[in-house]
Parts: structure tokens; C-alpha cells; sequence
């Protein structure tokens, strides 16, 4: 069993490494670049029967910091 999960900022928390990432675009010539939002993604190989209760407290717990960060949680 497989689960993604996929850690973002929250809207209004400040983004630096995005705004870099936004400029350096910019300088690259690619333009209409208006925002970038950047993130992590989190592969677990995980055992079967691994509940999502369970996936969501690793979250909670290590992977994302709730404060200002939001996650999603994606099982295959």
C-alpha cells in the first residue's frame, strides 16, 4: 500500500523559497509567472490495513507542521 502526501503552506503564510523561485523564473524570460507556491511530496510504502486515521497522525505528528502548514493525504 502506497500513500502520498502532499505538505503545502497555507494561503497567507509567507512563501520565500517560492518568490525566489517566482523571480528566478522571471529572469529565465518566462513571463505571465504571477505566483509559485512551493511544497513538498511524501511517498510512504506502507503495510496493508494502514488506516488513513493512521496516515493523518504521522502528519500530525512529524511530517507537516499544522500551524502553517495544510497536507493531503492521497492512498494507492
Amino acid at each position: 500500500m502506497r500513500a502520498t502526501v502532499t505538505v503545502m503552506l497555507k494561503q497567507g503564510v509567507l512563501d520565500p523559497q517560492g518568490e525566489a523561485v517566482r523571480h528566478a523564473l522571471g529572469a529565465l524570460g518566462f513571463e505571465g509567472v504571477s505566483g509559485v507556491r512551493q511544497g513538498k511530496v511524501i511517498e510512504l510504502d506502507l503495510a496493508d490495513g494502514t488506516t488513513e486515521g493512521q496516515i493523518r497522525e504521522m502528519c500530525e505528528k512529524l511530517l507537516a507542521n499544522t500551524v502553517i502548514e495544510s497536507y493531503l493525504i492521497a492512498i494507492s
